[in-house]
């Protein structure tokens, strides 16, 4: 199709599909049963109430012992918040991985609208496409724009689609470079319509402001949005299907399909993204399977509708001062909340279809973003009384919360680890035995995404061959099992930290462009930053080394991380290693073997 589509030639089918009916007993959409997915809620509630009860009465046959102590209990408690994430990670991912291998139909059950989005149904809306830039490289931006628009054209189905750059940038420098790509873009598609760029003067609302302003400014131009970030990139044959399958079912307010990370030259981003890329299938796909109507929002690489979006999915401004005050930080959930309180369906596709990103090349730029989504989702405590929100939806909230709150209980577990320890010296009839079996098992389930996802692939046909090979797939697994444990010690304590410093207001966190290339990080710049780590490894290992050189031993999975921090920081970062990794395949991506297009045109512009 080279003619340019008008702006209302999807409203006569829309307005049919939506008045078509499926009944009360259905989601908006008439995707799904309502008593089917109420079923598989129950279920997985029961399961997961169920397990965390079995672990409950471990813990107890464990701690009391000896006789309760203050410590006991404060342990027990903390259990109690750091737990539960762990418990339905694992019972995501076995459900993820039985609808993977052990049904015919998993990703029907899951996603019931993914056949609309066939490649011989016509386009019949228009789409804008947004990339939002806050003080980025702007050249680097741009060039994966360009690379979108031509994916897209080369399906010809280009002309359904506008292009929006939206800045929030405050840099003047950056700001005229902007400008100066926007021209040339605009330039060279020829129709200075189909590409719009705006500054503005403020960042108010941060991102989810700047999104919300073209809303309210160009939205009744369009029936959809593909918000994009500073490095997302996606295929033209993904948007399309995408956009075909929120044009078949008109009450899907938001649409969002599994989003990798893209091959890196980092040896920390490698790590991460390779355990990211095969575990997150099992557990989206087992997570979906209940969610159903009330998914996730990522907050990019996603279709959103704009209309319920722009008239119901405003975002308060939160009453109070800083830190939990003022615009919301974290807001695609809240978002995904509202848009389905609005009678709309937010749905995830839980398949890899060229939606990517760039992940932080450094373990220091993980924490700033991390710690960003921290802050973001603490402020959900003030959004729990929203009216009319769904069941679902307010959990999703609470759960997200639940994520970081979580965190501070595992470090308070690991602090009174030596003191338990002393107080229990001696005791005939502790069951060591039993604690150690109790401990192994919980491993077992905070790692069971990760197995999950190693036994997805080990059992897809040609899964290793896409990684790689068997053994290249295996080695990469075990390193990324080791980063894991050190990482996660790091991250806990990190936002243990931060989140201490919020409650005595002493913390705050920006909203500005990110570091997305490799680069090193010298010894000062890593001690500045995890020297609180060192210092806490060194009571935990000095006083275990004294107490029970078994027990350190045994906390190894969980300690180790503290003191190494700094040397893990420092290495992860070097750009030797990350190219050593490059070279041999180790925590490689399919796309690093078989790189499509897009990614070929993004690696052909980098430095080498």
């Amino acid at each position: 199709m080279n003619q340019r589509p008008g702006p209302n030639t999807f409203q006569a089918t829309a307005q049919e599909r939506n008045d078509a009916g499926h009944g009360t007993g259905f989601t908006p959409a008439g995707l799904q049963r309502i008593a089917t997915l109420r079923l598989r809620r129950l279920l997985v509630a029961g399961l997961n109430l169920a397990t965390l009860a079995a672990l409950l009465y471990g813990l107890v046959h464990v701690l009391s012992a000896g006789g309760w102590s203050l410590a006991d209990i404060v342990i027990f408690i903390a259990f109690l918040f750091g737990a539960p994430w762990t418990v339905l990670g694992f019972w995501n991912a076995a459900i993820g991985l039985w609808l993977l291998h052990g049904v015919e139909d998993g990703l029907e059950r899951v996603a019931p609208f993914a056949a609309a989005g066939d490649e011989a149904t016509p386009l019949a809306i228009r789409t804008a496409i947004l990339m939002t830039l806050r003080n980025e490289d702007p050249a680097r931006a741009f060039r994966r724009l360009a690379i979108v628009k031509q994916s897209l054209d080369s399906t010809g189905q280009g002309a359904w689609f506008d292009y929006f750059v939206l800045s929030d940038t405050d840099d003047p420098a950056v700001a005229a470079a902007e400008e100066k790509l926007a021209a040339a873009f605009a330039a060279r598609i020829g129709d200075t319509s189909r590409l719009t760029y705006r500054r503005r003067t403020d960042n108010t609302g941060y991102k989810a402001g700047n999104v919300r302003d073209f809303c309210e400014r160009w939205g009744d131009r369009y029936e959809l949005m593909l918000p994009l970030d500073a490095d997302s990139v996606m295929s033209g044959p993904a948007i399309l299907a995408l956009t075909r399958m929120m044009q078949a079912w008109p009450k899907l307010g938001i649409l969002q399909s599994l989003v990798v990370g893209m091959p890196s030259k980092s040896a920390f981003a490698r790590i991460f993204q390779f355990g990211m890329r095969h575990g997150m299938r099992p557990y989206t796909m087992g997570s979906a399977w209940w969610i159903g109507d009330c998914g996730p929002f990522w907050g990019h690489n996603a279709m959103v509708r704009i209309a319920p979006f722009r008239d119901a999915c405003h975002l308060p401004v939160l009453p109070g001062g800083p830190p939990l005050g003022g615009h919301v930080m974290s807001h695609d959930q809240v978002e995904a909340t509202l848009m389905r309180r609005a009678g709309y369906e937010v749905r995830v596709l839980p398949v890899e279809m060229g939606s990517w990103e760039e992940n932080p090349p450094t373990m220091l730029e993980f924490a700033r973003r991390d710690l960003r989504w921290c802050l973001g989702n603490l402020q959900y405590l003030k959004l729990m009384d929203i009216p009319g929100l769904k069941i679902m939806s307010r959990f999703q909230l609470a759960w997200a919360i639940l994520m970081f709150n979580g965190l501070p209980a595992w470090t308070l577990m690991i602090a009174l680890l030596p003191l338990k320890v002393w107080q229990d010296r001696g005791l005939a009839a502790y069951p060591a035995g039993f604690a150690a079996f109790l401990y192994v098992l919980f491993f077992a389930m905070y790692l069971s995404p990760k197995l999950a996802g190693f036994a997805d692939i080990l059992l897809s046909k040609g899964g290793t061959k896409r990684y790689g090979g068997t053994v290249r797939f295996v080695v990469s697994s075990l390193i990324e099992i080791v980063f894991a444990f050190l990482q996660g010690a790091v991250s806990t304590f990190r936002t243990t930290i931060f989140m201490v410093g919020l409650a005595f207001g002493k913390a705050r966190i920006g909203w500005n462009g990110q570091a997305r290339d490799a680069h090193a990080l010298s010894l000062a710049t890593a001690f500045e930053g995890l020297w609180p780590h060192l210092l806490f490894g060194l009571y935990i290992f000095g006083t275990l080394a004294l107490l029970s050189p078994t027990v350190l031993i045994w906390s190894l999975p969980l300690t180790a991380g503290y003191v190494l921090a700094i040397p893990f920081a420092m290495l992860t970062a070097s750009p030797a290693l990350g190219r050593w990794f490059a070279r041999r395949g180790l925590c490689g991506i399919p796309e690093d073997f078989y790189p499509p297009p897009e990614l070929v045109a993004i690696q052909a512009d980098e430095p080498k």
